[in-house]
C-alpha cells in the first residue's frame, strides 16, 4: 500500500509534533511547518494525500494560506485545526476553501476519524465520474461545474454541497442529513450554515439560469430537481 502524507500546518511546536508522532505511529507520513510560509513552499513543492493546517500562523495566516493551496489544488481535503469556534470562524475556514473544522484541545481519536474519511473518499473509485441534472453537469474527476456550458466557479463547500444534491435528485434532504453530509457534524438548530450555503449555491447555478434547480420545502428541508414536486 501506498504511503499516505500528511502535511501538518502548525506554530505549537509540542502540539505539532505530537500530532506527528500519533500520525506516523497511525501509519501515516506526517511532515511539519511551523508557520504558514514555509507551508506554502511544501504544499506547491510536494505531494500530498491532506493537509492539516491551523488559522493563527505566523507570516501567513491559515486562512489566506488555504486560498493559495486551493489555487493550484481544488481537491486535497483540508482539515482546519483552530483554537477559534465561533459560526464566523467556521463559516471563514469553509469560505477559504477548507474541507473540515476541528477545534482545540484535539482529540486524536476524533481527528484520526475524520482523515481516514478523507482518505477513503480520496481513494473510491466506485462513484461515477460526471453528475448532473437539467444542463448542470459536475465532473468527479476535476470537480469542473458547468450549466449550459458555461464554467461556475465553486467554492470546496459549494462543491460538496451540490454533489451531495446531485447524487440525491429528486429526494428531499433534511438539514440534519445535509450538515452531516457536507460539514460532517452534528445538527444544531439554531445555526444557519445551511441557509447560507444554499443561497451561495442558487446564485451561482440557478439565478441567471432556468429552470431552477434547488427548491426549499419549508419546514422540511431542500430538493434538487427540475420542477418543485
Amino acid at each position: 500500500m501506498d504511503s499516505i502524507n500528511i502535511l501538518i500546518v502548525e506554530d505549537e511546536q509540542r502540539l505539532a509534533d505530537i500530532l506527528k508522532k500519533q500520525l506516523d505511529e497511525s501509519g501515516f507520513n506526517a511532515e511539519i511547518a511551523y508557520d504558514g510560509y514555509v507551508g506554502k513552499q511544501l504544499a506547491e513543492k510536494n505531494i500530498y494525500n491532506l493537509i492539516i493546517l491551523d488559522i493563527n500562523l505566523p507570516l501567513l495566516n491559515g486562512y489566506d494560506l488555504c486560498k493559495e493551496i486551493r489555487k493550484t489544488n481544488s481537491n486535497i481535503p483540508i482539515i482546519m485545526l483552530t483554537a477559534f469556534s465561533t459560526p464566523d470562524n467556521k463559516i471563514a475556514g469553509f469560505d477559504a476553501g477548507a474541507d473540515d473544522y476541528v477545534v482545540k484541545p484535539v482529540d486524536f481519536r476524533e481527528l484520526l476519524a475524520r482523515i481516514n474519511v478523507f482518505i477513503k473518499r480520496s481513494n473510491s473509485n466506485i462513484l461515477k465520474r460526471k453528475l448532473g441534472i437539467a444542463d448542470l453537469e459536475m465532473d468527479m474527476d476535476t470537480k469542473t461545474v458547468t450549466r449550459a456550458n458555461k464554467k461556475i466557479d465553486l467554492t470546496a463547500k459549494e462543491s460538496l454541497l451540490l454533489e451531495t444534491f446531485l447524487k440525491n435528485k429528486g429526494k428531499l434532504l433534511t438539514r440534519e442529513f445535509i450538515i452531516e453530509q457536507v460539514w460532517g457534524i452534528e445538527f444544531d438548530p439554531s445555526t444557519n450554515i445551511i441557509d447560507v450555503y444554499v443561497n451561495y449555491l442558487r446564485k451561482k447555478i440557478d439565478k441567471d439560469f432556468e429552470p431552477k434547480l434547488i427548491h426549499t420545502k419549508f419546514g422540511f428541508g431542500f430538493y434538487c430537481n427540475e420542477t418543485e414536486i
